[in-house]
């Protein structure tokens, strides 16, 4: 479905926010992205996209004045307990990119992901210098921690929101309900992959793997290839059925024994991507892709509310 609002996304990724973007009712404009292998992913899976495959520093936002919204996931490591949490003092803190960009592109709205890492305290001074930029901007803006869990995903993975409207906007925005349902367990959202080549195994697997999953991480290109994550989280894994030590090729065989992996496909359903979005690439940074993502339905709980807030304003506006 076309949407009826426009968007531009910095950091697109593999596309995780900008399905939940789609989702809600935006058209993208523009969605930048610096890594290849995620610029052939999106332009794979929507061509009409106008995928451009830059650095975000290079950008320039004026051709794209008065969109609806500007989205983002920028870079995490600045925010990271994996990190050294280094916040304005690491040279991948984009921030100061995406404000510069704001104030070119003059959205209506404001939607930028991040880790939870975000929130700690050592960060207090740098989240209030932002929310002043903000404002002297001419937005409002507000951040919420929130789990892929509480909105249908498979697994925990928290991350912070940052939402900000223009002021005249700002009293329309209400922050997105928990989904009516818990998550489904990983052997309840895996079980039809773990048997699609006939393993006797995986209705055994589906029961013990009985809750959801720890968080997918995506790790780095400077480090090693697929695994699930630290010594944490593969015993995490361990304790669903899952050897975390890698990403399989494929799907169990008849005649496998032993501690199934997970492939790309069964990591993309747990990151809650749909089963037609494919991920271009090697499996190693397909997987990078994946784990990188910003899960499509927590993007369209959010998305979904600022384009409720937008459309509402605009329905005044042509009342009065």
């Amino acid at each position: 479905m076309r949407g009826t609002l426009s968007c531009v996304e910095l950091c697109a990724g593999a596309g995780g926010q900008a399905l939940g973007l789609e989702r809600a009712g935006f058209e993208p404009q523009a969605l930048v992205e610096i890594e290849k292998s995620c610029c052939n992913t999106l332009r794979a899976n929507r061509p009409h996209w106008h995928v451009i495959e830059d650095d975000v520093k290079q950008f320039d936002g004026t051709p794209y004045r008065g969109v609806d919204l500007l989205a983002g996931g920028v870079p995490c490591p600045p925010f990271s307990k994996a990190g050294k949490q280094l916040g304005s003092d690491d040279e991948r803190d984009l921030f100061p990119e995406a404000l510069r960009l704001i104030d070119e592109i003059r959205p209506r709205a404001v939607m930028l992901e991040n880790v939870r890492g975000f929130l700690d305290a050592v960060f207090e001074n740098y989240r209030l210098r932002l929310k002043r930029q903000f404002e002297r901007m001419g937005y409002i803006a507000e951040w919420r921690l929130m789990n892929a869990c509480d909105y249908g995903v498979s697994q925990l993975r928290p991350r912070v929101v940052i939402v900000a409207l223009r002021n005249d906007l700002s009293a329309a925005m209400s922050w997105p309900q928990h989904a009516d349902r818990p998550a489904v367990t990983v052997g309840e959202l895996l079980h039809d992959q773990m048997a699609i080549n006939g393993w006797p195994g995986a209705k055994q697997w589906a029961q013990r793997a009985d809750d959801i999953a720890p968080t997918i991480v995506g790790g780095s290109k400077k480090h090693g290839g697929a695994d699930l994550g630290p010594t944490r989280a593969k015993k995490a894994w361990a304790a669903l059925g899952v050897d975390g030590m890698g990403v399989a090729d494929a799907p169990p065989e008849r005649d496998f024994i032993g501690m199934p992996k997970l492939t790309v496909n069964m990591v993309a359903r747990v990151q809650g991507f749909p089963d037609e979005w494919q991920f271009t690439g090697k499996k190693t940074p397909a997987y990078r892709q994946v784990g990188n993502a910003f899960p499509p339905p927590v993007a369209h709980a959010v998305a979904a509310e600022i384009c409720w807030a937008l459309t509402r304003r605009k329905t005044f506006a042509l009342a009065a």
